[in-house]
C-alpha cells in the first residue's frame, strides 16, 4: 500500500505520474487459464487474457459490493465476479448482474479501465487520470527493444525500495566505477569526474566529460509517454560480437518500499551473430549480468528515500 503525506505533490510522484505509459508485467506471468491481480501505480489491477490471448486490464474491484474481480472467471472480453456473479468488461462497463437484471448498476460504467499494449515481452498501462479515456496518445519505446536489428532479453525483479531511488541509481555513472570496480566489464575509468548534460529530443544526456567507452560513462532519460533509461556498456571481445551492450531500463512503484524493476539487455546483431550471442549470454554472461543487478539491488534496499542527499 502505498501511504498518503502531507505533501500533494510527493503524494503523485509515489505512485507514478499520471497520463504516461508504464510497465506493469512481463507477459509470461499472464495466461489466458487465470486472471492476475497486480497492485501496482497506487492501484490493485486485475490483468487477463481473451480467449485470442489479447491481455486486458480494469480496476480489481467489483462495482456491487467491491470483491475481486481477479478471483472470478475469465469470460474473454469480461470478468464474473465470483460474489454475485456480476459481469464487467474490459472498458469497465457493468454487462450483466444476474441477481438483479435491470437494476440501476446493469449498463454503468463505473469500474477504471486501462488501455493495454504488450510489446518487447511486457504488457504496459496507460495510467490515465480519466479513468474512461477513449484512447491514448502512442506508445512509443526505444528502438533497441523493438528494431529488428537488435537483439534483447527481458530481465524482470522486484525491489524493496522506493522506484525513483531505482532511477537515480541508473542515472548515475558514477558509481559504476565504485559498486561494479568487480565486474567483468567495469573495472576500468576515472573514479574523479567533471560531468555534463546534453539535451535530447524527448530528455536528456548525462555523462562524464571527456571518458566514453570506457566503463558505464553516461546515461540518458528520456519522456516519450513513457519513461525510460538507457546506457552503453563497452564489452570485451570474449562477450561475443555485437559492440557495446545496451541497457533499457523502467522502474514502476508497487508501494513505499516496493518497486518493479524492468531492464532489457541488447545489443545490435542480426543472423548468425544474433544467435551466437543469445546462446552465450543464455549459457554464461546471463549470471553476471543478475551479479551486478544483485550489487545494486542489495545498496539501494539499504538507503531510504526520505535519507538521500542530493
Amino acid at each position: 500500500m502505498i501511504q498518503t503525506s502531507a505533501d500533494p505533490v510527493e503524494d503523485i510522484l509515489k505512485r507514478g505520474i499520471k497520463d504516461r505509459w508504464y510497465p506493469v508485467l512481463p507477459s509470461s506471468m499472464l495466461t489466458i487459464e487465470k486472471p492476475v491481480s497486480r497492485r501496482i501505480l497506487g492501484y490493485k489491477i486485475a490483468l487477463w487474457r481473451d480467449t485470442e490471448g489479447n491481455a486486458h486490464a480494469v480496476e480489481d474491484h467489483c462495482p456491487h459490493r467491491g470483491a475481486p474481480l481477479s478471483l472470478g472467471a475469465n469470460l474473454g472480453d469480461r470478468l464474473q465476479c465470483p460474489y454475485h456473479g456480476v459481469e464487467v468488461d474490459c472498458t469497465g462497463k457493468v454487462r450483466k448482474v444476474p441477481g438483479s437484471p435491470g437494476c440501476k448498476l446493469d449498463g454503468s460504467r463505473p469500474t477504471r479501465m486501462f488501455h493495454v499494449r504488450e510489446v518487447a515481452d511486457v504488457i504496459f498501462l496507460y495510467n490515465a487520470t480519466d479513468p474512461h479515456l477513449e484512447e491514448p496518445p502512442e506508445l512509443i519505446l526505444p528502438e533497441q527493444i523493438t528494431s529488428p536489428e537488435f537483439s534483447s532479453f527481458l530481465c524482470y525483479c522486484e525491489w524493496k525500495s522506493d522506484y525513483r531511488m531505482v532511477i537515480d541509481n541508473v542515472a548515475d555513472p558514477m558509481h559504476g566505477a565504485f559498486l561494479h570496480k568487480m565486474s567483468h566489464s567495469m573495472s576500468e575509468g576515472e573514479t574523479e569526474a567533471k560531468f555534463v548534460t546534453t539535451d535530447t529530443e524527448h530528455g536528456f544526456i548525462f555523462e562524464k566529460e571527456g571518458q566514453r567507452g570506457v566503463n558505464f560513462d553516461w546515461s540518458e532519460f528520456a519522456d516519450t509517454n513513457l519513461f525510460w533509461q538507457r546506457l552503453e556498456i563497452p564489452y570485451p571481445k570474449t562477450g561475443g560480437p555485437g559492440g557495446n551492450f545496451h541497457i533499457i531500463g523502467m522502474y514502476v512503484p508497487i508501494n513505499d518500499r516496493l518497486c518493479a524493476v524492468f531492464h532489457w539487455r541488447c545489443r545490435p546483431l542480426t543472423g548468425w551473430q544474433k544467435d551466437t550471442w543469445r546462446f552465450l549470454y543464455k549459457n554464461r554472461l546471463e549470471a553476471r549480468h543478475w551479479h551486478v543487478l544483485e550489487q545494486d539491488r542489495v545498496a539501494l534496499e539499504g538507503v531510504l528515500w526520505k535519507n538521500r542527499q542530493i
